[in-house]
């Protein structure tokens, strides 16, 4: 009898353990996933976002963590391709055992495994992504940080037509869910004005195949191209253009093109070029999370340089470990509730607002522009 019991106990403790393995919450630190290109033709946004958590965590972490637990972050790379990003997500979420996923990178990739997350009902944080799809219908465990690419492309629209006056906009997308979420967020932005695309085009995610779609899109004589894809392909459809004579034209990216790595790989044909953003100038010290971000990268990330993607990774870092600091019982459905409940999280001079229904915290989209081979604010 007392063999039974002592038996049946120590079944109960390890069921226990597992669960409480399983929710990656140990007695001195929590464990959370991350799946990004870290290789591969998008790697530079992967590697941002990952490098600014990473910063924000080091310096947390030196700090005592988070009332006394250490943030450790499991990274895995998926390439930027949908199905690795699936075997990632499994392995955090079965073997790894994480207490949450951040800073998903890209539309594709978040779109794959979205049937797991809410399958396991566990929250999916500052996915680096604008897609309508994470926001509407509503998704409980899904919180962006981010404006949605519709937004974005509702900045391009204001600044292009109702203040510069264009009339002929053309659209060169990534074939995917990411491309076709921009084409749409264009198309829209512009049928409130009462006009259509003049042309598209489009290229296949991880290629450089831009130049059928370019030679395509130059027959209609646009005065502007919003593109939505990411840098290696939009550098060399901006480069190319630009030698076939298309020198008047106005180049738009939204931000997940991947602004620095963009600048860099574009060279001087990318002067003019406008890229909007989600997050505030990277080098605007007024704002105390920027100095804050600033240092934090000098201390624990000295290879790193300031850039608006990893700006963003420290900011979705930041904003997960204020929302974990409220925690009396740490749990993924009062991490949740958490969020709904204070609403209101001051990062620093920069406010991520939600609400039961609202799981988005920031609508701000700024424009930029490569002038002088830098990138600077745009003056509207």
């Amino acid at each position: 009898m007392v063999r039974a019991f002592c038996l049946c106990w120590i079944f109960m403790v390890g069921l226990v353990s597992a669960a409480f393995c399983q929710d990656g919450i140990k007695s001195d630190e929590i464990l959370i996933g991350q799946s990004c290109a870290l290789s591969g033709p998008a790697q530079a946004l992967g590697r941002g976002v990952k490098a600014g958590m990473d910063a924000y965590f080091a310096k947390i972490n030196a700090e005592g963590g988070v009332n006394g637990k250490k943030i450790r972050l499991i990274s895995k790379d998926d390439g930027y391709e949908p199905i690795q990003a699936i075997r990632n997500t499994r392995e955090l979420l079965d073997q790894d055992r994480v207490f949450l996923l951040i800073g998903e990178v890209g539309t594709p990739t978040s779109e794959a495994v979205l049937p797991l997350v809410e399958k396991a009902k566990v929250p999916f944080f500052g996915p680096f992504t604008g897609a309508e799809f994470l926001r509407n219908p509503f998704r409980k465990y899904v919180i962006n940080v981010r404006a949605s690419y519709y937004q974005e492309m509702e900045k391009l629209a204001e600044y292009l037509v109702d203040k510069k006056g264009l009339k002929k906009i053309a659209c060169f997308y990534q074939n995917d869910a990411y491309g076709l979420t921009g084409l749409n967020g264009i198309r829209l932005a512009l049928e409130k004005r009462s006009l259509q695309l003049a042309a598209t085009g489009s290229y296949e995610r991880n290629t450089l195949a831009v130049k059928s779609s370019l030679l395509a899109i130059r027959k209609a004589t646009p005065d502007a191209i919003v593109m939505t894809g990411t840098y290696q392909p939009c550098a060399e459809f901006i480069r190319t253009a630009r030698k076939i004579g298309m020198k008047e034209t106005i180049f738009c990216n939204i931000s997940f093109v991947g602004t620095d790595a963009l600048l860099k790989e574009v060279g001087d044909a990318g002067e003019g070029c406008i890229i909007s953003q989600v997050v505030s100038f990277p080098w605007d010290d007024s704002i105390a999370l920027v100095k804050e971000y600033h240092d934090a990268l000098k201390n624990y990330a000295p290879d790193s340089a300031p850039g608006f993607v990893s700006m963003e990774g420290y900011m979705t870092a930041k904003l997960f470990c204020m929302i974990l600091s409220g925690l009396k019982d740490i749990s993924r459905e009062n991490f949740i509730r958490e969020i709904e409940t204070v609403k209101t999280f001051d990062l620093g001079g920069i406010v991520a607002q939600f609400d039961t229904s609202d799981h988005q915290g920031m609508n701000s989209v700024f424009l930029t522009i490569i002038k002088d081979g830098a990138i600077k604010p745009l003056d509207l």
